[in-house]
């Protein structure tokens, strides 16, 4: 079966489109307009059921590690469970813990694609700042462990570019743990001017929490709730607690929680296009919000100033990022880079954010620069900016010659990433 004589992308293979983040991983198949899934990148671990593994312990003690039994996707990773760890396999943009991931990945196979995955080529997108040894290690697993017929590495940056129909754009991409401005020229990374900060929706939650707790709200999530009254607006909660297994993991606590943030801060919060200014934020009507345990009441101008911090910050500022990038790239490209920038990440979907960044890169753009902002308008194309483009990318005929096959794999080895995918 020679590389050149087999379409890969094809309508009778499905390509497999892969974008591992710090909320979740997207899956999906190429030629689709959405992924098939979207697992959170966390996983639980607890203990394994004791009854079966009586036997086990009669053997040598290195089987204790093997009992731990593993919690894949949200419906079975938002049950409480006593002892239940939630663990994420993602460090700073880039797969971390292995082992983890695979579980994640056996998951996959078996659950969401449900078919084996030697019929299908893989793209994996990656964050602009992967290291050789991370994407060495991803090549080896996929063709060793999967199979997979063929593999390949694209920055998840230019897959983003792609998405929005751009070989040239910056692309200020705002996730769960980080914001990165990462201009991209005639789809390459342009690595030297890639700049990142690590204010994004988790700070944000931060922010919410810090505030709702200030105002001494009370933030029991969803699972401990078995009933609630309604009640009037301001008036305590009155709720009945539910009875929960006992040794809930402090780790799982905080994950609960952090939907709950996150869906706080994706109802209320909002940014301001102009720098936050008390009599501006006063103007604009309030939101109302209720929490789980059926407590209510309106935010005002306070949600106008939890964003700011993603915004003013004099170093980290999202505007700030932008011009910096811009700013260490070749004089000849800017112009280009400024006339397409691309907004992406699930976090750019607070209220107001494309809107503020234009207005802050106006400001710190050249007088006579063309700015123009791209920002898909759906939250799914904003959300999943880079399967998207993975997804186009995968499906195009031209791209088939690209693909490191496994014959390519087993002459030469996990080196060829290096060579192949740029």
């Amino acid at each position: 079966m020679s590389a050149g004589g087999m379409l890969y992308g094809g309508d009778e293979i499905g390509a497999l489109v892969f974008d591992p983040g710090h909320h979740s991983l997207r899956v999906g198949y190429a030629q689709e307009d959405t992924p098939k899934a979207e697992i959170p990148s966390v996983v639980g671990v607890g203990p394994g059921d004791v009854a079966l593994n009586t036997d086990l312990e009669t053997k040598a003690d290195n089987n204790v590690s093997s009992t731990n039994k593993y919690y894949v996707d949200t419906t079975f990773v938002s049950v409480p469970r006593s002892s239940m760890e939630i663990q994420t396999y993602m460090k700073d943009g880039m797969v971390d813990n292995w082992d983890l991931f695979e579980k994640v990945l056996d998951y996959v196979y078996a659950k969401v694609i449900q078919s084996e995955s030697m019929y299908h080529p893989v793209l994996f997108s990656e964050a602009a700042w992967n290291v050789r040894n991370n994407r060495e290690r991803l090549t080896e697993l996929m063709f060793e462990k999967y199979s997979v017929p063929a593999f390949f590495l694209v920055k998840n940056a230019v897959l983003a570019a792609f998405a929005n129909g751009r070989a040239t754009a910056l692309v200020v991409d705002s996730g769960a743990t980080h914001t990165s401005a990462v201009p991209v020229h005639e789809g390459y990374v342009l690595s030297q001017a890639v700049v990142k900060s690590p204010l994004g929706g988790d700070y944000l939650s931060l922010q919410c929490r810090q505030y709702l707790e200030s105002q001494n709200i009370d933030l029991t999530p969803v699972y401990g709730i078995a009933a609630k009254d309604v009640i009037k607006e301001r008036d305590n909660a009155r709720f009945t607690p539910r009875q929960l297994p006992d040794k809930l993991t402090a780790s799982w606590q905080q994950y609960m929680l952090k939907g709950l943030l996150q869906d706080f801060q994706m109802s209320v919060v909002q940014v301001l296009e102009t720098p936050f200014d008390e009599r501006t934020a006063a103007q604009i009507p309030a939101v109302h919000y209720e929490f789980p345990n059926g407590y209510h009441q309106d935010f005002g101008p306070e949600r106008f100033k939890l964003a700011e911090s993603l915004f003013d910050h004099t170093m980290l500022g999202a505007g700030q990022l932008a011009s910096t990038s811009v700013g260490m790239c070749d004089a000849d490209v800017r112009l280009s880079l400024y006339g397409s920038v691309v907004v992406t990440g699930g976090n750019t979907l607070l209220p107001g954010f494309p809107e503020r960044l234009n207005r802050d890169l106006q400001h710190r753009a050249p007088s006579n620069t063309r700015l123009k902002m791209i920002s898909a308008n759906g939250s799914v194309e904003r959300r999943f900016g880079a399967w998207i483009g993975g997804s186009i990318l995968a499906s195009i005929g031209t791209f088939q010659q690209m693909w490191i096959s496994s014959q390519e794999y087993e002459e030469s080895g996990k080196s060829q990433v290096e060579r192949k995918c740029p």
